[in-house]
C-alpha cells in the first residue's frame, strides 16, 4: 500500500486544526448566550418602586400637564400658492404655533404673529381631531388673536384664567405649547422680571410683558404660561435670542391684559380702547388751544 506523502499529511493536519478552531469559536459564541438564557429563566424580577415616591413637586408638574392638556391646541397656518403653468391655487403649510381654548363656544386664543399673513388656519386638539378655523379678531399691538372652530361633540374645556397684577419675580411658572412642531410639551421655570417691553418686526411695541426663563421656542407662540395651580397667567409670545434658539429669556402677554383684550376681539373683531365720550372737532380743538395759550 502506498503511504501518503508529506504534502497530504500537512493538509490533513491543517484540516484538523481548522476543525478544532471552529469548535472553540462556536463554544465561545454559544456559552455566553446559554448563560444569559439561564439567568433569564432563574432570576427573580426586581421590586418596583411605587409612583407615590415621586416628590410633591414632580406630582404637581404631572398634574398641571394632565389637566391643561385638553385645553392646549396646535395651530397650523396655510398660505396660497399660484402655479404659473396651470393657474391653479393651492394651499401649503406656512407655519405652526400654539393656542388654548378660551370658552365653550369654540374660541381659541393665540398670538397675532402666528396667524399674520396666513390665508387659512387649522386647529388640532389633543385627541388628534382637527378643525378649520376662522379669524374672529386680532390686536397686533397686544400680539393677540382669536380664532373660532366648530367642534361637534366632546368639546374641550376652557383653560382656567388667573391674574397677573399680583405676580412676583421668582414665582414658578409652566409653559405649554408645541415648540418646533413637537406637540404637547411642558417646560418649567420662574418669573424672571415684570413690566418688560419689546419691539416687533412691524414696528409695534408690546408693553407690560412677563419675562420668564421657562424654555420657549418657535412654535410655543400663543401657548399658555401657567402658575402652579394650572391657571393662565400669560400667553407665550416671544424670545430673546441672538441665535434664534432658546437662550433663557422668554416673554408672555400678562393674563390681565388678555382678559381685557380678548372679549373685545370676540365682540367687535378689534380692541376698542376705553374713551370718555368726548368728541373733538377742529373748531373745538382750536378753542382749547387758544384758551391754554398753546401755539
Amino acid at each position: 500500500m502506498t503511504q501518503p506523502g508529506p504534502p497530504e499529511q500537512i493538509l490533513r493536519g491543517i484540516r484538523g486544526l481548522l476543525i478544532v478552531l471552529a469548535v472553540i469559536l462556536s463554544l465561545a459564541w454559544l456559552l455566553p448566550r446559554l448563560e444569559t438564557l439561564w439567568l433569564s429563566l432563574t432570576s427573580e424580577p426586581r421590586a418596583v418602586t411605587p409612583r407615590g415616591d415621586l416628590s410633591d413637586q414632580e406630582q404637581t408638574n404631572i398634574e398641571i400637564f394632565r389637566r391643561a392638556g385638553p385645553s392646549v391646541v396646535y395651530i397650523t397656518t396655510l398660505t396660497e400658492r399660484l402655479n404659473l403653468l396651470t393657474w391653479d391655487i393651492t394651499r401649503i403649510p406656512r407655519g405652526t404655533g400654539s393656542g388654548f381654548v378660551w370658552d365653550v363656544h369654540g374660541h381659541i386664543v393665540t398670538n397675532y404673529h402666528v396667524i399674520e399673513n396666513a390665508s387659512a388656519a387649522r386647529v388640532g386638539l389633543h385627541d388628534q381631531r382637527s378643525y378649520k378655523a376662522v379669524l374672529v379678531g386680532a390686536s397686533p399691538e397686544h400680539d393677540l388673536a382669536v380664532l373660532r372652530i366648530n367642534v361637534v361633540g366632546g368639546r374641550p374645556e376652557p383653560l382656567p384664567i388667573g391674574t397677573s397684577h399680583d405676580l412676583q419675580v421668582g414665582q414658578e411658572v409652566f409653559a405649554r405649547g408645541n415648540p418646533v412642531g413637537l406637540d404637547q410639551t411642558l417646560t418649567t421655570g420662574i418669573i424672571s422680571a415684570l413690566q418688560r417691553s419689546i419691539g416687533t418686526e412691524n414696528g409695534q411695541v408690546i408693553q407690560n410683558l412677563i419675562q420668564t426663563d421657562a424654555a420657549i421656542n418657535p412654535g410655543n407662540s400663543g401657548g399658555p404660561l401657567l402658575d402652579s395651580a394650572g391657571r393662565l397667567i400669560g400667553v407665550n409670545t416671544a424670545i430673546y435670542s441672538p441665535s434664534g434658539a432658546y437662550a433663557g429669556i422668554g416673554f408672555a402677554v400678562p393674563a390681565d391684559e388678555v382678559n381685557r383684550v380678548v372679549p373685545s376681539l370676540i365682540a367687535h373683531g378689534r380692541y376698542q380702547r376705553p374713551s370718555l365720550g368726548v368728541v373733538m372737532n377742529d373748531r373745538l380743538s382750536d378753542l382749547v388751544t387758544e384758551e391754554l395759550g398753546v401755539e
